[in-house]
């Protein structure tokens, strides 16, 4: 995207990238669908970046949703907005825009050199390695989008992290988001039902300001926790939590459908002698993995009652003690401060020198806003690059 605006301001670019073919990463996004952006309103989508959205307001507001949608439409693929408000490109593939606007790039006058892995950086002089022989190249201007630390065999190690700061650029420590969270569970849950999808659920958490967030969806019980799009969307949360008090808590509503008083209702049809497992999945149709999560909280004597059994199925506690490893992440947290940056995101230590993407210190939850802020950003810095060298 940075490579884009430079070019038509009129200068030559040269993209440099640690793998074989260009955007190896955009491609994983869209694999299982290409979610771009999202089509909720502004004031709403902006909350989305949590204590960073005014920091990169300026950034989204300058390209937001709907000026994307436009862009991918110039590219010649329609999108359109799925149930959830999620935006797409047709066919939910990346493949067909990536051709067309790499195309347009090439067309352009903008170069590719692959297979370029950025080893050092001394002012505007950066050192790949390339097939195994260091090379330097000097430039004018630079933008760097190395990403942060998650799906390393894709190019983003994190890497850079040590050439910067040994400029003393200010980092905040890369961290695990929108990711699993270790839970210790029953030896029974791990070996007979590690695996399993949770669906239909909801989950709550009581946030450090008070309020309550409450989210329902789907996600896998794992032999050591909890993956999938449900527990990513609290990751931020939870993984705050376990910094500062060693454990991440939230609660299970197993049947959010239901009201306490339709539960108690349905629970009270019982018949003498049946085991606790069938009254379960006759009257509620509870499945095996929810009967295990509500034994893995709770005593038999904890819900001897319709009324106590209706409590426990709706406020099953769980706690988490880890987050996944950067290297298993889909995203991450963390990164080059506010402070290290001007409004371009130019680097104060290294001047001429520009960061965007997930190397700057923000983060964002699955559903579109990671690629939109990956856009905005490299279009900022592009904007500061051109000031720099109309100047």
């Amino acid at each position: 995207m940075a490579a884009e605006v430079i070019q038509a301001a009129g200068h030559q670019v040269h993209v440099y990238d640690a793998m074989p073919s260009a955007c190896r990463k955009f491609l994983l996004a869209g694999i299982g669908g290409m979610n771009i952006t999202h089509s909720e309103p502004y004031n709403d989508f902006i909350t989305r970046y949590y204590d960073k959205a005014k920091w990169l307001a300026p950034s989204i507001q300058a390209f937001n949703a709907d000026a994307l949608r436009q862009w991918i439409h110039d590219l010649g693929i329609d999108t359109f907005v799925g149930t959830s408000g999620r935006v797409f490109p047709e066919k939910m593939k990346a493949a067909p825009l990536l051709r067309n606007w790499l195309k347009r790039l090439k067309d352009a006058g903008v170069e590719f050199h692959m297979r370029h892995k950025l080893i050092a950086l001394d002012g505007l002089q950066a050192t790949f390695n390339y097939e195994g022989l260091d090379k330097s190249k000097s430039a004018d201007a630079i933008v760097l989008a190395l990403g942060g630390a998650s799906w390393p065999k894709l190019g983003s190690d994190g890497k850079w992290v040590g050439f910067l700061a040994r400029q003393g650029v200010d980092i905040t420590p890369l961290e695990s988001t929108n990711c699993g969270f270790h839970s210790h569970w029953s030896e029974h849950l791990q070996t007979k039902l590690a695996g399993a999808p949770l669906k239909g659920v909801s989950f709550s958490m009581k946030l450090p300001d008070g309020s309550l967030m409450e989210q329902k969806g789907e996600c896998i019980v794992t032999r050591d926790g909890m993956e999938g799009s449900l527990i990513y969307a609290f990751s931020k949360h939870l993984r705050d939590a376990i910094n500062v008090r060693g454990e991440g808590k939230l609660t299970i509503d197993l049947l959010p459908d239901l009201s306490r008083e339709q539960l108690i209702l349905k629970l009270s049809n019982t018949k003498a002698k049946e085991s606790l497992a069938k009254y379960l999945k006759r009257t509620i149709k509870l499945d095996s993995i929810k009967s295990a999560l509500l034994y893995e909280a709770y005593q038999k004597e904890d819900f001897d009652t319709p009324q106590k059994l209706a409590r426990c199925l709706k406020s099953i506690p769980v706690s988490f003690y880890k987050t996944k490893p950067l290297d298993e992440v889909i995203s991450t947290a963390g990164g080059i401060s506010q402070a290290s940056v001007n409004q371009h995101f130019m680097l104060k230590k290294i001047p001429g020198v520009f960061c965007a993407g997930e190397m700057l210190d923000w983060e964002a939850p699955t559903g579109g806003y990671l690629l939109t802020a990956c856009f905005a950003t490299g279009r900022t810095a592009a904007e500061g690059v051109c000031r720099l060298l109309a100047d």
